[in-house]
Order: structure tokens, then C-alpha cells, then sequence
């Protein structure tokens, strides 16, 4: 497709591609992707997604090669988060005409929500974690030590407690149905305290080390450590151990959910097809145009051809299982999802319960003041952000939500 991307106008940096055909992009987001370009050390060009929208430094559904340099506010403070979808052998007609004893079963098996304060009980944290997370933090224990005998703040966060959890925002557990009416279980989390903290963490060593240049920088959470200085290695560790972490806490609260779910129906059922458990906040070495490059995707997915992937939309809207067409130009990536078209603080504004319930009257979920920041009507249309997409990946599987779990 000789206009599969656009490029965006910059004279002052790397070229910026955004395949973004017939979707909105905030001018803000825009700026974000200018002042990202103006790095040194970008490789090539950034690859800008569909579900672009402003974020912490550097927009989020954007991909960021660099040579010689990271820049730990670009991966972000939920690293390694992503999705798992499996598909099971029920199909609807299995599932029961009242779908919330499902949804409260989900719900008992998997902690979700926001911590209470520093007083009460944390209702998003495991009190007492059955003998999965044992299993899992099992292969993470040892890298989490090596991290913590240089970084012992990071022991005081919540890393095995909240192994198996789903956390708020835009996180969530759902119970699908494709175009077959097979039953699918998808779900959204990443590294959830720990990762924040480690995150969080290097984003500020990255602004102390840099504390005589940082005033040259278009934007200070544009800090970046260079290859070689003192905690760039130590980062890479850091973020591989969360991104690893957050692999384990989907693969968790997967087991969870069907768990749950073999209770709540009365059909014995197997899970026929694990689509992918991937990531779409993280960084990672890889070859491109024949070298090698950290590429940074912040709210993108990696999409190699015959590569399968996870797009969802909001909750209300579809979500797909892809393919990747192994574009290039791209680095071999498409969207993380829908992407926002409003902030959390202005959908909350905008809309009411009552506008929560009608957009989500086909599904079993929440439908109260606390979940409206996710009212479909703060998403850009999936369909278009598809569209947009076509030369990135080809649709697998559509699916429907008919339950969603939100904390």
C-alpha cells in the first residue's frame, strides 16, 4: 500500500510514520512525537499507531527504536503489560441466560480493585495466595533478589502479594464470544506494583543522572540512560524481571478465571487454544534492517508475520485476535487497542451512569460512577482503528464481550 503510513512533518529529528488513516491525533500527541524524534540516538524512524494518544514523555501506541541509548519513561511505569486470550471448547449455549454469577465468581477468584489506604486492608493484594502464585513466584524469586541487593527500596513494594491480581484503569478480565460463538477468556494486566516501582525508580535515576543536560531536553521525562553508563544494564535487568513477572501474572489469573469459570457453568469444558500472551509495554533487543536495536513499544504490539496478537477495544466494543503481516516499516508492530480520545478526568465529566448503561447494556459488568473514565465513548472506534492497520496485521478472530471484570 503505496499510503498504508502518513509521515508527520519534522525538520528538527527522525522521521515520524503514523498509520493513522481516518483517526483522530490530539496536536499534543503530535508534539510528544516531535519532541521524541529530536533524540540522537532514534534508529530510522518512530512507527506510530493508530491508538496514539499523549502519555508520560512519549505518547502512548507509539514504537521507539534507538541505538546506544533507553529511555526508561518511554517504557513506562506499567511495564510489561499486555494480554492473554485463550480459547475454550464452550460455546454460548452453554453459558447460563444470567451471566453475574460467572462475573462474581471471576471476581472472588481474582483480586481487582485499588488498595484502601495505608490503614486498611489492601483489597487489590492476595492475603492469602493459593498455591499458584507460590508456583510462579517460584521462577521469579531469584531475579527479584538480584534486583533488590543493588535496589533494596524496591523490597518494601507489592511484588509477590500482588502476583495473580488485576489491578484498575484500563485492566480487566472478560469472557468473549467469536464469530462461531466459541467462548474465549481474555485479559489485561501487567507488573502491577513492583514493575510501577521499578519504573518509577529509573525514571528518576534517569533525570538525576542527567540533571546538568536535562534542561536540553525537549521534555525531562525524556531522560534516558546511555549505553555503558552506570545503570543502563541494570535497567535492561530490571525491565526483562517485570516484563517476566507480568507474563506470570496473566498466566495466573488465567488459571484463575477458568477455574472460576468450570464452577459457574455446568458443561465440563478445556481450554482448546491459547492465542498469545504478549506484551505491549516493554523494550526489547531485536533486528531491524539489518541491525541490532532496543525497540521500545509504549502501547503497541509486536506483530512478525504469522506472529498472533491481541487488539481489544473498550468495554462495550469488540476486541480481535490478529495476525502479524511482518511489516517493516513498522518494525513489525499495530496498536495495543482502541486508544483514548478524551482523558479519564474529562470522560468522568462528560458522561453519567446512566450513559455507562446504555453503552454497556449487552454486557454483564459494573455499571457505576467509578468505571465511566472507561465508558466506550472515551475510545477511539476500533473498526477505524483496524482500518488504519490493515498493511500491520489481518483479523483472526472477532470477539464480543459479554462479561468484563474491572477493579
Amino acid at each position: 500500500m503505496a499510503n498504508e503510513w502518513q509521515q508527520l512533518q519534522n525538520p528538527d529529528g527522525a522521521a515520524v510514520k503514523m498509520w493513522t488513516h481516518g483517526v483522530p491525533v490530539d496536536p499534543k500527541a503530535q508534539q510528544q512525537l516531535l519532541n521524541t524524534a529530536k533524540m540522537p540516538f532514534i534508529f530510522k524512524h518512530l512507527a506510530v499507531m493508530p491508538d496514539v494518544h499523549v502519555g508520560k514523555g512519549s505518547t502512548i501506541g507509539s514504537v521507539i527504536p534507538t541505538k546506544g541509548a533507553i529511555i526508561p519513561a518511554a517504557v513506562g511505569v506499567d511495564i510489561g503489560c499486555g494480554m492473554i486470550a485463550v480459547r475454550t471448547s464452550l460455546t454460548a449455549a452453554d453459558l447460563p441466560d444470567n451471566l453475574l454469577g460467572i462475573r462474581s465468581a471471576i471476581e472472588r477468584a481474582v483480586p481487582h480493585g485499588r488498595s484502601s489506604g495505608r490503614s486498611g486492608r489492601d483489597r487489590g493484594a492476595w492475603q492469602n495466595p493459593p498455591g499458584v502464585v507460590d508456583n510462579h513466584w517460584q521462577a521469579l524469586e531469584q531475579g527479584f533478589k538480584r534486583i533488590t541487593d543493588k535496589y533494596p527500596a524496591l523490597l518494601k513494594t507489592n511484588n509477590y502479594q500482588h502476583l495473580g491480581t488485576l489491578g484498575t484503569g484500563n485492566h480487566f478480565i472478560e469472557l468473549c464470544l467469536d464469530e462461531a460463538e466459541r467462548v474465549w477468556v481474555m485479559l489485561h494486566s501487567g507488573s502491577r506494583g513492583v514493575g510501577n516501582a521499578i519504573g518509577n525508580l529509573f525514571i528518576t535515576l534517569a533525570q538525576q543522572d542527567m540533571r546538568q543536560h536535562i534542561a536540553n531536553l525537549p521534555d525531562r521525562d525524556l531522560a534516558y540512560f546511555a549505553e555503558g553508563s552506570a545503570h543502563f544494564d541494570d535497567y535492561l535487568q530490571a525491565v526483562e524481571w517485570a516484563q517476566d513477572y507480568a507474563r506470570h501474572n496473566r498466566m495466573v489469573m488465567m488459571q484463575q478465571t477458568l477455574t472460576a469459570l468450570a464452577q459457574a457453568v455446568t458443561k465440563p469444558f478445556i481450554a482448546e487454544e491459547q492465542a498469545v500472551n504478549c506484551h505491549h509495554n516493554y523494550v526489547q533487543r531485536e533486528q531491524h534492517f539489518g541491525e541490532e536495536v532496543l525497540i521500545t513499544r509504549k502501547g503497541a504490539v509486536s506483530a512478525r508475520k504469522g506472529e498472533m496478537g491481541i487488539i481489544p477495544g473498550s468495554m462495550g466494543a469488540k476486541s480481535f485476535i490478529v495476525r502479524g503481516l511482518g511489516n517493516e516499516e513498522s518494525f513489525c508492530s499495530c496498536s495495543h487497542g482502541a486508544g483514548r480520545v478524551m482523558s479519564r478526568t474529562e470522560a468522568k465529566n462528560r458522561f453519567t451512569v446512566a450513559d455507562q448503561q446504555r453503552a454497556t447494556a449487552h454486557v454483564e459488568c459494573r455499571k457505576d460512577s467509578n468505571v465511566i473514565d472507561e465508558i466506550p465513548m472515551a475510545y477511539k472506534d476500533i473498526d477505524a482503528v483496524m482500518a488504519a492497520q490493515a498493511s500491520l496485521v489481518e483479523i483472526v478472530h472477532t470477539l464480543r464481550q459479554v462479561v468484563c471484570v474491572k477493579g
